[in-house]
C-alpha cells in the first residue's frame, strides 16, 4: 500500500484526521507529521522528512500546506502526490507580522490560555458553531500542544510562495470549502494556478476545518487524488 503523510494546521495534531480514519486506513499507510517543535516552514519541513518514508504522497491542511509545499520543493524524488488543503502561498502583511509577535510575546510573558472561542467559531461552517462537541474537539488539540508549540507555530514568518509553484512536480489537488472563511477562493485559484497541472476541487457546505467538518467528502477526494 501506498504511504500517505499528513500534515495538520495551525494548533491541530493528528487528531485532526480522526473522524476520517476509517476511510483514510483504507487508502494507504498513514503517516502523521509533527509541526510543533521548530519556528520555521523549513525547519519544520526538514525534520518531517527525515522521519518520512522513502517515497510518500502527502497531504497538508491549512498551515501544513505551507510545510507541504516547501517539502515539495525540497524533495521532490520523494512526494509521489501533493494535496493542499484550504491553505495558500500569500504572506503575511506588515499588520499580521505584528500582530503575531504580540500573540507570541503575550503567551511567553503570560502563559497559553488555549486558542480563543471566537477563533475556533471562526474555523467552522456557521452552522456547525453550535457543535461543542466538534469545537471541543479543536480545544483539546490546542490544549495538547500548549505553550511552547503555540509560540513556535504563531512566530513563524510567512513569506510569499507564489514564484516557488511552478517549480513543484508532484502531480497536485487543491481542495477548498464554500464557507472557509479563513482561506478564500481566489488563494486556492493562485495556488492551482500556479502549480503545472494541478487542479481544484471545491467542498460545499464546509467551513475551514475540512478533515472534522466533512471527512467523508475529503475521503472521497483523497481516494480519487491517489486513483
Amino acid at each position: 500500500m501506498t504511504d500517505i503523510l499528513f500534515l495538520p494546521g495551525f494548533m491541530c495534531d493528528a487528531r485532526l484526521w480522526d473522524l476520517a480514519r476509517p476511510g483514510l486506513e483504507r487508502l494507504g499507510t498513514l503517516h502523521f507529521g509533527d509541526l510543533t517543535r521548530d519556528r520555521s516552514f523549513g525547519a519544520m519541513a526538514e525534520r518531517v522528512l527525515s522521519e518520512a518514508p522513502e517515497r510518500f504522497s502527502l497531504v497538508g491542511f491549512s498551515m501544513g500546506g505551507f510545510v507541504a509545499r516547501e517539502i515539495a520543493l525540497k524533495a521532490p524524488e520523494r512526494v509521489e502526490r501533493l494535496a493542499l488543503l484550504n491553505t495558500s502561498a500569500r504572506g503575511d502583511g506588515e499588520e499580521q507580522v505584528k500582530r503575531k509577535a504580540g500573540l507570541a510575546k503575550a503567551a511567553e510573558t503570560r502563559g497559553f490560555r488555549g486558542l480563543s472561542r471566537h477563533s475556533i467559531l471562526s474555523s467552522l461552517h456557521p452552522d456547525r458553531r453550535g457543535d461543542e462537541h466538534l469545537v471541543g474537539k479543536i480545544r483539546e488539540m490546542a490544549d495538547r500542544i500548549g505553550k511552547e508549540g503555540f509560540v513556535n507555530q504563531i512566530g513563524v514568518a510567512r513569506s510569499d510562495g507564489h514564484a516557488d509553484l511552478p517549480r513543484i512536480s508532484a502531480p497536485t489537488i487543491v481542495v477548498w470549502c464554500r464557507q472557509d472563511e479563513l482561506r478564500s477562493l481566489d488563494e486556492a485559484q493562485e495556488l492551482a494556478d500556479g502549480i503545472p497541472g494541478a487542479r481544484l476541487e471545491i467542498v460545499e457546505d464546509c467551513g475551514h476545518m475540512l478533515p472534522l467538518e466533512a471527512p467523508e467528502e475529503m475521503v472521497a477526494i483523497l481516494k480519487d487524488w491517489l486513483d
